[in-house]
């Protein structure tokens, strides 16, 4: 078998992680009603497939809470406020050391900021990081499509949210799989990837 890693994923070491989808930043990010829906989507789908879920809030006194489309449950999830543009909190990393996480999907905003910060923390971890690219964005398109490369260079694995969905299956016989399948069943919207892209 090869050693070469490929972005295979494992439900059972698996989490998600959204990265600050707050109130303030509504007006600010590309296409951040299209970004929200998509997260929205990979939270029900970790949901259904009992995945634990972590979720940061960057400054929320200053920039709000996880918007509601979320749909985080405050008295159930998993949720931490930070300032620092990473994810990997102490008590963030004491849950995947618990867990024994060995990959995360990870949706949320900045792409080149709090994004790109937590997988990088994530990848010196020796985890592997799904980056869920119709959940990711920025201010900026091209902050936000070079954060890819970047993530991309590094080691991540760059990938949308209805292909992850279905690796995480794996296949059609999977007991949830018609639970997840509603949540494709409408392709995800369009968040200007393919003409930034192409530019």
């Amino acid at each position: 078998m090869s050693t070469r890693k490929v972005g295979q994923i494992v439900l059972k070491n698996s989490a998600v992680f959204l990265c600050d989808i707050q109130e303030k930043f509504s007006s600010q990010i590309q296409y951040f009603p299209q970004i929200v829906e998509v997260a929205s989507r990979m939270f029900r789908a970790a949901k259904t497939l009992d995945m634990p879920v972590i979720a940061t809030e960057q400054y929320p006194k200053g920039l709000g809470l996880t918007v509601p489309e979320i749909g985080l449950d405050r008295s159930e999830d998993e949720v931490h406020a930070k300032t620092c543009f990473s994810m990997i909190l102490p008590q963030v990393e004491k849950k995947l050391q618990d867990l024994d996480i060995k990959s995360v999907i990870l949706c949320g905003i900045e792409t080149q900021a709090c994004v790109q910060q937590t997988t990088l923390d994530l990848l010196e971890r020796n985890i592997d990081v799904h980056v869920i690219a119709d959940a990711c964005s920025s201010r900026s398109m091209v902050d936000r499509m070079y954060a890819f490369e970047r993530m991309r260079q590094s080691g991540a694995f760059i990938t949308t949210s209805e292909a992850m969905m279905l690796q995480l299956l794996k296949d059609a016989k999977h007991p949830k799989f018609k639970e997840c399948q509603k949540l494709i069943m409408t392709s995800a919207p369009d968040s200007g990837l393919l003409p930034a892209r192409g530019s």
